[in-house]
């Protein structure tokens, strides 16, 4: 396969605009490095596209020389899909313009861009789509899943924003996808992952969202958990839509804001975000601070931008991850006990749980009006994470994030989950578990797109 890739890499070099890279050329170690360090992967052919014309030659050349496909826009899939070994690279990160019209309210994406850049561009005219919680991933594979984060209660997911997409086919045609135009592809690629080709450009909707926002952060001690995730049960079931709570058990971070005594102290985190009044926000805080008194609290209005950046450092480029998704209804006692039983047993201090809140704008979309995977019903979507410096840390907290899933399973909405948590290989009832009954759906939307299931490095829908 490699020897095929090798006699016709002239070949797409002549075709494409972007640049093309081989094992032996300056640039192809730093051009196939993902976020994740664990993972290390050597393609055959790495494609630096600058259009979607240039996807559109990868993708017949890999078709034709037979060659694995594998799609990097972020690179921040834990999995490691966006690389491959011996197979062909379609590299987006050259597609990352993003282009306003404030007028409109609409937003032009290039499939390569990172959520930092959209969340810069958007915001000069203070404005902003709901994405992830860390800036640096990608906005192709976050949006295809789905895309959740600090703005989903207000105005839903990400997909639940997007107007249109452009979009290479398994059979190299560039194709647009939107209410009118395609329907079936464009209901599919909100929330069937990249198994329906490759996004070169998004479209998507923008709400007014001030420069500055109010945040808050409270923390317990590991001790004081059951309390804790108690309190956010009560808080959350009445808490405005302007708000968002992220719940965590997390190390404390060495920030001027902690006491010196709890830097990288495990113990649980409520964050409250508030998109609306300082006054709602306040009342919030203190109804949380009135029910159990944390060990630091910290208040202060700050940057949207800055927001989106908090989990940056935490989560950055070079460290060794896994992780494992699940739903929950809600914080019941039996949940509860799970959840405190097992977070004491992380080992890495970058290890977290992060609990995000689903309803508000979020609920009011029917479940099938998308290919999301998950219920619209008010609940949470849970992530386990294993963030660790050397692979030796890893292999063990891998253990502890398999085991926490294992047991959260018989008390959260069971072994579906949000595709983006979705990892591990092989992992098909899973996938199924997630999309319920819309997997035939998408699965006969394979079939017209996709027979032979070209692009299957994701959690992977087999076409009918």
């Amino acid at each position: 396969m490699t020897q095929l890739a090798d006699s016709g890499i002239g070949e797409l070099r002549t075709a494409m605009s972007g640049p093309v890279l081989g094992p032996d050329d300056a640039g192809y170690d730093d051009a196939r490095r993902l976020w994740n360090a664990a993972i290390d992967r050597r393609p055959a052919v790495i494609a630096r596209c600058q259009s979607a014309a240039d996807v559109s030659r990868a993708v017949r050349f890999a078709r034709d020389h037979g060659l694995e496909i594998a799609v990097r826009g972020g690179a921040h899939n834990p999995g490691g899909s966006a690389s491959v070994d011996d197979g062909l690279m379609i590299d987006l990160s050259p597609l990352n313009e993003v282009t306003v019209d404030p007028g409109a309210k609409q937003a032009r994406v290039g499939g390569g861009a990172e959520l930092g850049q959209l969340d810069a561009a958007a915001q000069e005219y203070g404005l902003a789509t709901p994405a992830g919680m860390i800036s640096h991933t990608g906005v192709g594979g976050l949006t295809l899943g789905g895309g959740m984060g600090w703005l989903t209660r207000k105005y839903g997911l990400s997909i639940d924003n997007l107007v249109s997409v452009e979009i290479v086919t398994a059979d190299g045609q560039i194709r647009h996808a939107s209410d009118d135009e395609n329907p079936d592809l464009f209901w599919a690629v909100r929330g069937g992952g990249g198994n329906f080709g490759v996004v070169t450009e998004f479209e998507f909707r923008l709400h007014d969202v001030d420069p500055m926002i109010d945040f808050g952060l409270a923390f317990w001690g590991l001790d004081q958990g059951t309390d804790v995730l108690r309190t956010a049960r009560e808080v959350i079931a009445r808490l405005p839509d302007e708000l968002n709570i992220l719940v965590g058990a997390v190390n404390a971070p060495p920030a001027p804001f902690v006491p010196a005594e709890y830097h990288f102290r495990p113990g649980y985190a409520l964050i409250v975000t508030g998109f609306g009044t300082a006054e709602v926000h306040a009342r919030v805080m203190d109804e949380i601070r009135s029910a159990l008194p944390p060990l630091f609290e910290f208040a202060s209005p700050m940057p949207y931008l800055a927001l989106q950046q908090m989990l940056d450092e935490a989560n950055a480029w070079g460290f060794h991850a896994y992780d494992k998704g699940f739903y929950l209804d809600d914080f019941t006692d039996e949940a509860i006990q799970v959840i405190t039983e097992h977070v004491p047993l992380k080992q890495s201090p970058g290890s977290a749980m992060l609990v995000y809140r689903l309803d508000g704008a979020y609920s009011k979309v029917p479940d099938d009006a998308t290919a999301f995977s998950g219920s619209r019903a008010p609940g949470y979507a849970g992530f386990v994470i294993a963030i660790c410096p050397t692979p030796e840390l890893l292999e063990q907290e891998r253990v502890w994030v398999r085991s926490f899933w294992d047991a959260m399973v018989p008390v959260s909405r069971g072994i579906g989950s949000y595709v983006n948590a979705i990892s591990d290989a092989g992992a098909d009832d899973r996938v199924r578990a997630s999309y319920g009954p819309k997997y035939e759906r998408l699965a006969a939307i394979k079939a017209k797109y996709d027979p032979e299931n070209l692009f299957h490095r994701n959690a992977n829908i087999k076409p009918a």
